[in-house]
Order: C-alpha cells, then structure tokens, then sequence
C-alpha cells in the first residue's frame, strides 16, 4: 500500500522508482549528449516513425504484409497507430516464450486518436463504415477515449486514413514514443458547472504540435489529460502532465500542472508542481514539459524512460525550476490545489446542459462496442438533432445536446444498443483492457471474463445492490502493464497464469483498495497486494462475491471499500 501525503496529495517513491547509479550514461539528451545507447534508439535516430508513412501508403498496402521489413513493422508503424495483433491460438503460457515475430498475426490493431474524446456526427458514420467494412465489425473504446480497430490489413490503411482525415480524423502518433491522444473532459463546453473550457487548449496542442517532427522521438511515451470539470474527470494522476481547471483567488479561471504519473509495472502518482497555468499559456506549458522529458528523460533503459522515473530524481521543486529557467523563461505564480471531486467522472445518467439541453452518459459493458452499435449511435444522433458524442477514459460515452423532449426515447435506443444509462454497479464500475483476444503481452482473456463476471454478479448481489452506497470498482487486465488500471482500483486484477493441482489455468494476482480522486476519496491511493492471493478467471465471479459480502458485513457507517481493505485482517479479503 502506498500512503499519501495528506498536505500535498503526493506519492512518496515507490520501489523501482528509484533514479538510475550516478555516474553512469543514462541517455539524458542534455547531459549524456544524444549518441544513441541501444538498438531502439538506435532506429529512432536513423529515420523517426512519422516517415513510415509514405512507404506504407507506395509499398506496403500495395506488396502486402511480406514486404515490410521488421524495423518498420514492429517500429515505426506504431507512429501511425499501427500494432501487429496477435496470432490466434497462442496460449497466455507461451506469451514470454516466443519473440514478437511468432507472436504478430497479419492483421494489424489500429487506433484512432479521438483527442478529448470529441466525435461529430460525420465522423461516428465515417468510424462506423470503417469498422464494417475493414475491421470485421470490431470497435472498442479504451480508457484513454480512443476507438480501436481489429483485424486491419496493410493493404486497406492507405483508404482508411482517406476516410478518417476527409471528416478530420486522425491516426497520428496514435502509439510509439510521442505525445499521445490528450485526454479531456467529455463535457467540454456544455457542463453547467465547469470551471474552464479545456477545449482551446487541445485544439492548440493539436494544431502547433502533433506530428511535429521535434517531438516525435521521446525517451517513451507522454500521456496528456486536460480537464476544466470539477468532477476531475481525466485521470489526472496517472498522466505524464495534467492540467486540473482551478480558480485562482486573483487571477481567476486556469489550470493546476501535475506531472510523472503512470502505472504498469512501476506506477507512481503524479506531483503537483505548485504553479498556476493562465488559459492563454497552457499549450506552451505543456510544451515546456514535452521538451524537458525529451532532453532529460531516461533513454538507456526503455523500462525506466518514463518521465515519471525523473520525476522521482528530481521532484517537482527542481522539475518547477528547470521548466521556469530552461524552457519558459519566465517563473509561473504559485496556485490552489483542485477541490474535492464534486461527482462521479463518468458522466453515466440523464444531466442538464447550461444550455438547457441534455447529456446521456451511457456504458457499453467493459468498452466493448462494434460497427452495428457506431451506426446505431449516428442514427440516434441524427434523429434527436445531436452533432456531438463524447467517449470518455473510463470506457464510457456521452450523447451530447439532447432537447428534453427526446431524451426518453433517446435512452431506449441506447438500451437497444446495449448502452445502459442505468447500468448496474458492477457494469458501470468494470473496466478490461484488451487482453489476449489480440494483445500480444496478455497472459488472459479479459474483456469476455469481464463481461461474464458482470453478469453473475448482478445475479448474485441483487440482494444487497442497494447497500452499495459508494461504488466498488473491478479493474481486469491481462498482463502486468496495466493498461486497464489495476493499482489505482479497488479491485485491480492482474493477469497471469497460477498453478491448481499441479496445472497452470488462467488467473490473476489480485489488487485492492486503490482509487484515484473521486466524490469518495480525497485523494489518490496505490492498491495493496495481500500475499498468497490469488484467483482463478473462472472462481472470479465467487472471489468478488465472497469480498463484497465480507466488505458489508465487516463495514462502519460510511466506510468505503477502499477503506475497509486498508484496515481488514489479511484473512478477510482471501
């Protein structure tokens, strides 16, 4: 368990944090120089990811898959949003066994850069069509509001760029070591009580400086999020840079800059850096962070290259400083902290716009969608007079602009689609990354045993549904990279294989009592492991069960399960 700073809201250093030997080169582009200290950087250097596209449009969709050469297929095309999937029929136990060559099937995932998760009508037809006809029907959101792809050939990405960038769409720097999509809060802009409109300061980013070839070989990648919502509704602690919409007591409406969160297998909490950012600055800020991670971050190693591994070196004062004297020029005021989240940040349910409109915020079961439900989504759009959709980072969407009069029939249609607005707790509080179905790192399946332990647990806690007051969150990833969130759950599952009788079945290491800022927690926490505690996929659904009723037996008033897991006996949460 990781404790917090309670004056701060700061993680201390976790293990593996720790910054590398002094003395040594760690391929800090401002101290080492930029020689190039393994293979990766290497290639990098030699021909960034951004100019691979040009083969693939003259090359490879044309000679196929057997033309690519492996620096570019297992390289440079992730600069374009492109990952081989993995082949079907690898069990989870040969994963670390085979090289990516023996693990890449011919088809590719493809994801689409949906920055602030922000969708208009033309282009949620132009994402449908896509899916149907080149993707064998999948789409999925994932947690960092993006739409991926499955089962994408070489030959069809020239046409499907047409498509996507004829409606303003975009791949770019989807994947590889670039800024990727920025998060930013789905009600942008329509939110009767938000504090800024973070919406200028995306388009910004995305204007001046995605694709921009100064920024296209960083150490690793560099995860943004933007929110003005008090709900703090982008994971900001989990971000390289976040900028939080406060109000300044003298200068007014701006941002609160956190930087060097991330998680996989070293997660650490982002830092406040203690300055106020004016809206009209908050582009060259964060360009200011980019920069610096670019010069000073770690390239020797690629498992210590995120900007949170400086972070922990430096900590925000010399971070503040550096930024101020080496890349702004000028020093930042000091500002207020966010308050307390004022709501649930993924917007599920029924809400009145400052318009007077409506927004419906409704879930898939775990980010899982498909061509059929994009086009059921266009259609509904259309006929209540809507233009704008929004997915957000917790595998959710939000139909925007609804007038009042539409708004029953417009739920129907959702609950049509398999969208509920009304989903119960275990529905709208799970979340599952890819897993093995086409990740080439999963251990285990993860989106059909989310969707499978869903549905036995709204069977089996119908009795006590109405005792869970404060949500209890159920994380499924499946490997140890975390790309669904399991430390920062209450429940965070993370895949792997455990041994039943002599035989190895799919399972998972189990994580609680995590959870980032939230209308029930003031402050972001790392989950604990309990020793010897671990669970098969298929006793998933008795294990929950099992630790739910115990959580409600064993609970004060008011207390949440995060809560309870950091004081219950060990022996209670097996």
């Amino acid at each position: 368990m990781t404790v917090t700073d309670s004056a701060t809201g700061t993680a201390p250093v976790r293990p593996g944090t720790r910054p590398p030997r002094a003395g040594r080169s760690n391929g800090q582009w401002k101290v080492d120089g930029t020689e190039p200290l393994n293979a990766n950087e290497t290639w990098k250097q030699e021909e960034g990811g951004l100019g691979v596209r040009e083969r693939i449009e003259q090359i490879y969709s044309r000679e196929g898959f057997a033309s690519i050469p492996p620096q570019d297929l297992s390289g440079r095309f992730r600069w374009w949003g492109l990952y081989t999937q993995r082949r079907p029929g690898i069990d989870g136990g040969r994963t670390a066994q085979l090289d990516d060559t023996e693990l890449s099937d011919e088809y590719f995932m493809l994801r689409v850069r949906l920055d602030g998760g922000a969708i208009n009508l033309a282009q949620l037809r132009v994402l449908a069509e896509i899916s149907h006809e080149f993707a064998r029907g999948t789409a999925d959101i994932s947690d960092r509001q993006n739409i991926q792809y499955h089962w994408i050939r070489v030959e069809d990405v020239p046409e499907i760029w047409r498509r996507l960038e004829a409606v303003g769409l975009q791949t770019t720097e989807a994947c590889g070591d670039t800024p990727r999509v920025i998060l930013g809060s789905p009600l942008a802009g329509v939110a009767q009580d938000e504090i800024i409109d973070p919406t200028p300061v995306i388009d910004e980013i995305l204007d001046r400086y995605i694709g921009d070839p100064e920024l296209a070989n960083l150490p690793r990648k560099f995860k943004s999020a933007i929110t003005g919502h008090p709900s703090l509704d982008v994971v900001h602690e989990i971000n390289d840079i976040s900028l939080v919409g406060v109000v300044h007591p003298e200068l007014g409406a701006g941002y609160d800059l956190w930087v060097g969160g991330g998680l996989s297998t070293s997660p650490r909490l982002a830092e406040r850096v203690g300055v106020f950012v004016r809206p009209e600055e908050a582009a060259e800020v964060w360009h200011g962070v980019i920069r610096i991670f670019r010069d000073y971050g770690y390239r020797r190693l690629r498992n210590k290259a995120r900007l949170k591994f400086l972070l922990a070196e430096w900590g925000p004062e010399k971070f503040r400083q550096v930024l101020q004297d080496e890349y702004l020029g000028r020093e930042l005021p000091d500002g207020p902290p966010p308050a307390p989240a004022s709501g649930p940040g993924d917007h599920v349910g029924v809400h009145l716009q400052k318009d007077g409109k409506r927004y419906i915020g409704a879930a898939p079961t775990v980010g899982r969608i498909s061509g059929d439900v994009l086009t059921g989504l266009a259609d509904l759009l259309e006929s209540v007079g809507s233009d704008r959709l929004r997915l957000t980072p917790h595998q959710k969407l939000v139909v925007l602009d609804v007038p009042g009069r539409r708004v029953r029939g417009a739920v129907t249609r959702l609950e049509k689609l398999g969208l509920s607005t009304a989903p119960s707790p275990f529905r709208r509080h799970t979340m599952a990354c890819t897993g093995i179905e086409f990740c080439k790192l999963a251990i285990v399946e993860t989106k059909a045993t989310a969707a499978t332990t869903i549905a036995a647990l709204e069977q089996r806690l119908a009795d006590v549904t109405e005792q869970l007051d404060t949500p209890i969150s159920l994380n499924v990833n499946g490997c140890p990279n975390s790309c669904a969130r399991i430390q920062v759950a209450d429940i965070g599952l993370k895949g792997q294989l455990v041994t039943i009788d002599g035989e190895q079945v799919p399972g998972f290491q189990v994580h609680l009592g995590g959870g980032l800022a939230s209308v029930d927690r003031d402050e972001a926490g790392l989950g604990r492991t309990v020793r010897g505690l671990k669970v098969t996929a298929d006793d998933l659904p008795d294990y929950v069960e099992r630790v739910v009723r115990t959580f409600l037996d064993q609970r004060e008033s008011g207390e949440t399960f995060s809560s309870w897991t950091r004081r219950a006996d060990e022996g209670a949460l097996l």
